[in-house]
């Protein structure tokens, strides 16, 4: 009880002491030092202290099963395992916003310490633009979600977390995909106060690439987990489904992709200054409006927290005055910003420009993709969901050019291509990419003249990226790494599309099912009890290609809330997952079967991990910590990759 005490004050002081660095910055601007006022340190610590108490009083209040507390009562439960109690503090709509705040006024902490080499000016109005999103962010949470909500009389018992949300990959995942969504608007204060300050140029570019990578990695790893707890947790049997909510976390990510390329050609050549400036506000603007669709209650998923106009509408008013805001800043000191630089038709500007035209093409196909439906139901009532097809039917044609591209871009010079020294190799490598193309559409029979063109592009830049990976000797580690990563990853995603098998058949206890040749036995089923939840859990013998696994799914009865989940059995190789899932049809002990043969999942899991790994590597270079070859090739050795893998499946 006292916790609810405490977090709510503690909460109302960071507000004060959010508008007390406001006034504090007013009188910093004023002054003509060189350097920050220490009490802007001070306070901007006492700010972080008041959230960082708030926070963990209510990490505390649901340790303890304190009841009195509303959002405790509707998330948590005296059954539940200490680390799903903890883990519950951010798996609802009130906590997840109080966790908002905390990487806000943690990023503007950090940020005000590690900048101590950047012009007094601008980092006081960085400071400034951050504490009005955080005094933004306090203000829904106090008058519209308050985590600290007094409940009398106090009750017995809580009504529980929702079971598929008690994961351990999904109880890390909100905290590491905030850090990539939040750190979005530290790049966001920043180049409004660059942008005011006229100091939008080479040095702006290489300290605010440190935190445009912090926040990719983040994000990247974030949407990683929530792709893999999807994957074995929902019973879909893929990577991704074009949920809306994926959908939310995926169009910042690309944003941010764009972002950190184009920083790299304003570090070296003090180019596409405008361009940036727009990437940086529609990076954040992107996580915002996320922020709207999930807690407004209008996107249906698995993944949303709430369903109340009046917390949506704060939020798409907020997100309308940032936008709004950003607009007439940009309209007002773009001038002052721009600089005319002509380029060079054969370069890696040019090349890193179009490849930006087509992410944010790809980005605008999954915002109509995912905004649509929801206009068109506030407009004519008509409800429609947009899947996969749509996507791919616009995404796939233009997805040849841009891996082509990409597959260029590393090989070209500033400004300058020499043609005779790269022209022969490239054609080479991208005849060799038709050949295996061919040999790889003819194996799976397909007709698919996208699914062939797809395989080329994808080919040609594994090819490509694998030469520069090992064979180019360049200090660029992290470009080679990130390259010959998504390479891998567009690679094992096209071959898991091309060659995975799927069954769906309805079985009772000691039935067999046969296809192609193939057999599926249902052998058995048991009952087991947990601490808040019956498991019933089936033994299947699949013979597939003359492999022979046995797989072991289960349903969980959780006592609270009554609730039933399917727990997918999965057993991995090199190759291939044999994925199972079952369901309970009706009381006649009939069950709904679905097996999957997926291979190359193993791939995107270990692609996409070393994608991330190479934002790492390039932030480390920043730093000047990460330069030693040898090191550099023992880390990426294949046992290593293989011990990546066992990290990422030690969740199940």
């Amino acid at each position: 009880m006292i916790f609810n005490f405490i977090g709510f004050y503690s909460l109302l002081f960071s507000l004060i002491f959010s508008l007390v660095i406001l006034y504090y910055s007013y009188i910093e601007v004023k002054n003509h030092q060189s350097q920050l006022n220490p009490k802007t340190f001070i306070f901007s610590f006492l700010h972080l202290l008041f959230v960082v108490i708030s926070f963990l009083s209510l990490v505390i209040s649901f340790i303890n099963s304190d009841f009195s507390n509303e959002t405790v009562f509707n998330n948590s439960h005296t059954t539940k395992p200490l680390f799903y109690k903890i883990s519950g503090t951010w798996g609802n709509h009130e906590g997840s916003l109080l966790l908002w705040l905390l990487v806000l006024s943690l990023f503007i902490y950090f940020f005000l310490i590690y900048s101590k080499k950047e012009p007094k000016k601008y980092r006081v109005q960085t400071l400034v633009f951050q504490h009005f999103i955080i005094i933004g962010f306090t203000l829904f949470i106090i008058l519209t979600s308050n985590p600290f909500t007094y409940l009398f009389p106090i009750p017995n018992e809580g009504l529980g977390l929702n079971p598929i949300l008690q994961d351990p990959a999904l109880a890390i995942h909100p905290p590491i995909l905030y850090l990539g969504y939040v750190g979005c608007s530290i790049i966001f204060s920043s180049s409004l106060s660059a942008l005011v300050n006229n100091y939008v140029n080479k040095n702006w570019a290489i300290h605010i690439k440190r935190w445009a990578l912090i926040s990719w990695i983040f994000l990247t790893i974030g949407i990683l987990l929530g792709s893999i707890w999807a994957y074995y947790e929902l019973g879909w049997g893929g990577f991704w489904f074009w949920d809306p909510v994926e959908n939310v976390s995926l169009m910042p990510w690309i944003c941010l992709t764009a972002l950190i390329h184009s920083l790299l050609i304003l570090e070296k050549k003090n180019l596409f200054t405008s361009w940036i400036l727009i990437l940086s506000f529609s990076t954040f603007l992107l996580s915002v409006s996320g922020t709207f669709l999930v807690r407004s209650g209008i996107l249906n998923s698995v993944h949303t927290f709430a369903n109340d106009p009046e917390r949506g509408l704060f939020i798409l008013c907020f997100l309308f005055i940032l936008t709004i805001f950003c607009l007439v800043i940009f309209l007002k000191y773009k001038n002052q910003n721009s600089i005319n630089n002509t380029l060079a038709f054969l370069s890696k500007e040019t090349s890193v420009l179009i490849n930006n035209w087509f992410m944010m093409y790809f980005l605008a196909v999954v915002f109509i993709g995912t905004t649509y439906p929801i206009f068109l139901e506030v407009i004519s009532n008509e409800k429609i969901s947009v899947g996969p097809p749509f996507y791919i039917k616009l995404i796939v044609p233009f997805f040849l050019p841009f891996l082509v591209l990409m597959a260029l871009g590393p090989n070209t010079f500033f400004l300058k291509m020499n043609l005779k020294k790269y022209n022969l190799k490239l054609l080479i490598y991208f005849i060799l990419s038709v050949i295996i193309s061919i040999l790889l559409a003819n194996l799976i029979t397909t007709k698919d003249l996208f699914l062939t063109l797809i395989l080329v592009g994808s080919i040609f830049l594994f090819i490509s990226s694998f030469r520069d990976f090992f064979v180019k000797k360049d200090k660029y580690y992290s470009q080679r790494i990130s390259h010959f990563a998504f390479s891998l990853l567009i690679l094992s995603i096209i071959l898991n599309i091309a060659f995975s098998t799927e069954v769906i058949t309805n079985l009772k206890v000691g039935e067999k099912f046969k296809f192609n040749d193939n057999l599926i036995d249902f052998q058995s089923i048991s009952v087991t009890q947990e601490k808040n939840y019956k498991s019933l859990n089936a033994k299947f013998k699949i013979q597939d290609n003359n492999e022979i696994v046995y797989l072991e799914p289960s349903l969980r009865i959780y006592n609270q809330p009554k609730t039933i989940t399917s727990e997918a059995d999965i057993k991995t190789n090199i190759y291939s997952d044999k994925f199972l899932v079952f369901n309970l049809i009706n009381d006649e002990e009939i069950y709904n079967i679905k097996y999957q043969n997926k291979p190359f999942m193993i791939w995107i899991w270990i692609s996409a991990a070393l994608l991330s790994l190479g934002g790492f590597v390039n932030f480390l270079e920043k730093r000047k910590l990460y330069y030693e070859k040898k090191f550099f090739y023992f880390r990426f050795s294949f046992s290593n990759i293989f011990f990546l893998h066992s990290i990422l499946f030690g969740f199940r």
